[in-house]
């Protein structure tokens, strides 16, 4: 039978459905799984190329930046050209991407394929909600949309460990072909059972949009990551964040404007909706800034092995899909601003939590602090769709799904590069306070570097290289307790943010109460 993407779901069979649905599936999760596989190998791509956390972090933001204003072409892509041919060119040139970050000779092609990496799949997970939505009956959407949502939430928590196993095992660089057996095997399978041909008519594409939204993104984005490494009031800083500023307003504007818009940003009008779009922002900050926050701690401040971090992370993933049907099943009987207000809560307190941690923490104790934390999460998740949708009228559900995964992945690129600069400018702070204290009359540090005197000199080192060995010693042991506060401080600030986010959670329910 020759399948196209015109025909409607009554066209299908069961097998046809499921090989579709599980073509996408395939495909999606490999392309989630690169999405946090890499947090793990952050410390040893940071020693292969000798960069600090200012560059680093850009491995998981170039990915959800690109992978933001990827998701907002997918619809208009696939009525131009075809639900199969977008779906094989999407993973052609992410099987691409993959080789040439496993290749790079330098950083930048690694951030380059990055963001490739990253902006297929976005364009690849509002693609198999839409298959799923085109070959099964409204009735049956529900159950395929499930096994969608475990994929979003399994993958982002398997990542971290089969990350960590490889970058020990192997490379940091192999990292990067992880999901390519998947990949392989999801362009196969959408060759024989995509639906092929158009789907219609593709209205005009926003390219002013997205162009605009691609420079106030990177703009910005770099702004933050550098102010610190160049000085907050350099040109390039204040030109960096100027034209990003710039660019933010313009994009605005031309929303609010253009005849087809990307974002529908009168939606925000609605203050139920509005309030939801702020909590799935903090959301995806959290989510996605935590999982690179948590991976980096464990290995330079605890100690652990790559594949020990990510292996921390497993729990809290299964946990997530142990409780992801029991949230949706709440929201059906409880109004969703109470259950994400209750999330928020054990997501807040997740955090605060870890900012007690330091090198002693014990393993399982700071993954019982995860469990706490993805706990939270899993109340909002569910909760936080259908609160959001259920506010708006039937013509603006596509939109606002479309502003609800927006919203998520834009709070997953921030996330990750605030968190970063708040922990370098932290750390920066606690570190010239500490060296500060270390003077003659500090009696702690004049003994610790009497002790390594000694200990240096009884096994033959002579006394000017042992004076200088433990001078070095006690920096790195500044650094070490500096960096610890650094981390400390970040899991406090996410925690706060969480307390904040309370407030449009209220205002979600104060607005139903009064629709």
């Amino acid at each position: 039978m020759a399948i196209t993407a015109n025909q409607g779901w009554s066209a299908f069979t069961e097998t046809e459905r499921w090989l579709m649905t599980g073509s996408g599936l395939i495909g999606m999760i490999g392309m989630v799984l690169s999405s946090t596989s890499v947090n793990t190998a952050v410390p040893a791509v940071m020693g292969a190329f000798g960069i600090g956390q200012d560059k680093a972090q850009w491995l998981s933001t170039a990915y959800f930046a690109s992978m933001t204003g990827a998701m907002l072409l997918t619809s208009w892509l696939q009525q131009r050209f075809g639900q199969r041919t977008v779906f094989l060119a999407t993973m052609v040139i992410f099987i691409g991407g993959s080789f040439l970050a496993f290749s790079a000779v330098d950083y930048s092609t690694v951030i380059l394929a990055r963001v490739i990496q990253g902006f297929c799949a976005g364009l690849m997970q509002p693609f198999t909600m839409a298959i799923i939505f085109t070959v099964f009956p409204p009735e049956r959407r529900g159950a395929a949309m499930g096994l969608f949502s475990l994929g979003v939430v399994l993958a982002p928590g398997l990542g971290p460990a089969i990350g960590g196993f490889v970058t020990d095992e192997f490379s940091w660089r192999f990292v990067f072909l992880i999901p390519l057996p998947l990949a392989f095997a999801a362009m196969v399978a959408g060759g024989a059972f995509m639906p092929a041909g158009r789907s219609g008519t593709s209205r005009p594409f926003d390219w002013t949009g997205l162009i605009l939204m691609a420079l106030a993104l990177g703009f910005v984005l770099d702004g933050l990551a550098s102010g610190r490494r160049f000085g907050w009031t350099s040109d390039r800083i204040i030109l960096e964040l100027f034209i990003g500023t710039l660019a933010t307003l313009a994009f605005i504007a031309r929303q609010l404007t253009a005849k087809w818009p990307m974002l529908d940003l009168r939606l925000f009008t609605n203050p139920q909706f509005a309030s939801a779009i702020l909590v799935g922002i903090i959301f995806g900050f959290g989510m996605f800034g935590s999982i690179y926050a948590i991976a980096v701690f464990m290995q330079d401040i605890q100690g652990f092995s790559a594949t020990k971090a990510g292996v921390a992370l497993i729990p809290a993933g299964i946990l997530m899909v142990i409780m992801f049907p029991t949230a949706g099943r709440l929201v059906d009987r409880f109004p969703a601003h109470l259950l994400i207000m209750a999330g928020l809560f054990w997501f807040g307190f997740g955090f605060l939590l870890m900012s007690v941690a330091d090198t002693n923490t014990p393993y399982w104790i700071f993954i019982l602090f995860t469990l706490v934390n993805r706990f939270g999460l899993s109340l909002i998740i569910p909760s936080l769709n259908t609160g959001a949708l259920r506010s708006l009228g039937p013509e603006q559900v596509s939109q606002g799904a479309g502003l609800i995964n927006f919203a998520r992945t834009f709070g997953g690129a921030t996330g990750v590069n605030l968190m970063v600069v708040f922990l370098e400018s932290r750390t920066a702070d606690h570190a010239q306070t500490i060296t500060m204290s270390q003077t003659p009359d500090n009696a702690v540090a004049q003994d610790l570097l009497s002790n390594i005197v000694n200990i240096m000199q009884a096994s033959g080192v002579s006394a000017i290289e042992s004076s200088a060995g433990a001078i070095s010693y006690l920096g790195q042991t500044v650094f070490l307790q500096a960096q610890t506060q650094g981390f400390q401080d970040t899991f406090m600030l996410t925690a706060v943010v969480a307390a904040l986010a309370l407030i449009p959670s209220y205002i979600m329910g104060r607005d139903t109460k009064t629709r």
